[in-house]
């Protein structure tokens, strides 16, 4: 009697698979898999421990087989876990004499019987993994097909938040990325860029965004058929949404104007992009290899007079007369802002005044540095800065010719000069050797760190990796005279290990 009832159960499980399946569109692989980590699930409640637990269905009759299973791993893998993992010598202990690291275990137990578990609760479970498989295929079929932008209707509004439908795919389209003072209704019609896919997430997978930089570059995309055939590009976007944007363009063929072809035939191309990003007001800008000149562009309808390039702090000064330098700020400081984000250089904007200024004080701390460490009057001092030298290394390294074309000095003075120029640098590399002596050699190997900057750190009381990862932007540039972008860069560097600790902890 107790078989008969088995084999009812059994082929009452096949019979549930075949509805849901049918009921579901999905394969009758997909729902007997649910129901494998249904029948698991419910097996190792039965258990105190946290058991690791196999189900096997047969696909034909509905009889199931239940296994405990345990992995095999290294005596000092962490976070061990006594109920699920053995080590090589307890597996062999266990009769699997060839036993390896990452093989598995497994031994009969007893199965649950399925009306234990009742047949709702069951069917729950399954459900809820079929819902789970569609929304997997929804989003690689979407996936598959490469698209970037995503358009559909608002189905409903959770919080602020606006969820986007565009067939069976459903899309998050967050409050803080929506464009500011766009007032969305269910119904409305929406487009919007795929910024991430959050496959955690219970609801929609999709995160879209209207304010990104590169939803304008793809809103162009879909208006400028040369950008689709790979003869026009956008290097670059950056906007402040709903208001302006700037994106820098550029072509390899002389035949195509890159400005002219993104505006469109009395200004329809760039007319359509900015009705879908409600007004923006978009500059196209010329994009060019020169740092420089790009800059130029990026702030027109600005005039620049002048522009000194730092390499080092990925700044630049740019110089404009009194009449642009409200046109160059723009409204709130909009305009030098989006030109910053575009060509991803620092701009410092000033008057001739000012920069004249800053270029008589930055020659008085070299004048002044020079006098200090090369022992000379301010005469000579200033005699190389006439020629052009702002550091010790370019005295003590250039090639001597440079220095012996000086008419000022003679041959001597240019021997004394690079010596002292490369003893001062001696005496300086040795005192930043003393200043990092206690420093963790782990902030030492950070990519961007030298000695230099290690003795800095080291004198504002950073001595160790996660020291450096709990200052913030501007603490590091203050210490150490850095770019904003640079300290960025390695501040993150810094805290790479932390989330690699988390992954690993996961």
């Amino acid at each position: 009697m107790a078989v008969t009832q088995q084999q009812a159960g059994n082929r009452e499980l096949v019979m549930l698979v075949d509805v849901l399946a049918r009921e579901k569109n999905v394969p009758r692989d997909i729902v007997f898999g649910a129901l494998e980590m249904a029948l698991a699930s419910a097996t190792k409640k039965k258990y105190p421990e946290d058991i690791d637990v196999r189900v096997a269905v047969d696909r034909t009759t509905g009889a199931y087989e239940t296994f405990r299973r345990w992995r095999v791993l290294p005596d000092d893998a962490p976070d061990w876990n006594t109920a699920q993992m053995l080590s090589v010598e307890e597996a062999q202990d266990r009769g699997k004499a060839d036993a390896k690291v990452d093989d598995v275990l497994e031994q009969p137990i007893p199965n649950v019987e399925f009306g234990r578990i009742g047949a709702q609760t069951a069917k729950q479970v399954i459900l809820q993994r079929i819902r789970d498989a569609e929304r997997e295929q929804i989003l690689n079929d979407f996936l598959s097909r490469g698209d970037e932008l995503v358009t559909g209707t608002v189905k409903r509004m959770e919080r602020g938040n606006a969820i986007i439908e565009s067939g069976r795919l459903e899309a998050l389209l967050p409050r803080e990325h929506m464009i500011p003072k766009e007032n969305l209704r269910v119904g409305d019609r929406v487009r919007a860029w795929v910024m991430k896919i959050d496959r955690q997430a219970r609801g929609p997978q999709l995160i879209l965004s209207r304010t990104a930089p590169q939803f304008i570059m793809k809103l162009f995309e879909l208006e400028v058929p040369e950008i689709e055939e790979k003869l026009l590009e956008i290097k670059s976007a950056a906007r402040d949404p709903g208001v302006r944007a700037k994106i820098g363009v550029f072509t390899a063929d002389k035949r195509i104007d890159p400005i002219g072809t993104c505006v469109g035939m009395r200004g329809s191309r760039v007319q359509a992009v900015t009705q879908e990003l409600a007004g923006e007001r978009v500059d196209i800008v010329l994009w060019s290899a020169d740092p420089a000149q790009f800059v130029i562009g990026a702030l027109a309808p600005a005039e620049v007079s002048s522009i000194v390039v730092d390499e080092e702090k990925h700044a630049m000064d740019v110089v404009v007369d009194e009449e642009n330098l409200a046109v160059a700020i723009g409204r709130s400081g909009q305009n030098v802002r989006l030109a910053s984000e575009l060509t991803g250089w620092q701009i410092n904007l000033m008057t001739e005044e000012e920069s004249n200024k800053k270029q008589q004080e930055e020659s008085g701390r070299v004048k002044q540095h020079f006098m200090e460490k090369l022992d000379v009057d301010e005469e000579v001092a200033n005699i190389l800065i006439e020629e052009g030298f702002s550091t010790l290394e370019e005295i003590a390294y250039v090639p001597i010719n440079e220095l012996n074309e000086i008419a000022a000095f003679d041959e001597g003075t240019v021997t004394e000069l690079r010596t002292r120029a490369r003893n001062a640098l001696l005496v300086a590399a040795i005192a930043n050797e003393e200043k990092v002596e206690g420093v963790d050699p782990e902030l030492l190997k950070l990519e961007g760190m030298d000695t230099q900057l290690a003795a800095k750190l080291a004198e504002g009381g950073v001595k160790k990796r996660d020291d450096l990862a709990d200052l913030a932007v501007d603490e590091l540039s203050e210490m150490t005279g850095m770019d904003a972008e640079k300290a960025k860069k390695l501040i993150m560097a810094a805290r790479a290990h932390w989330f690699e600790n988390k992954e690993q902890a996961a």
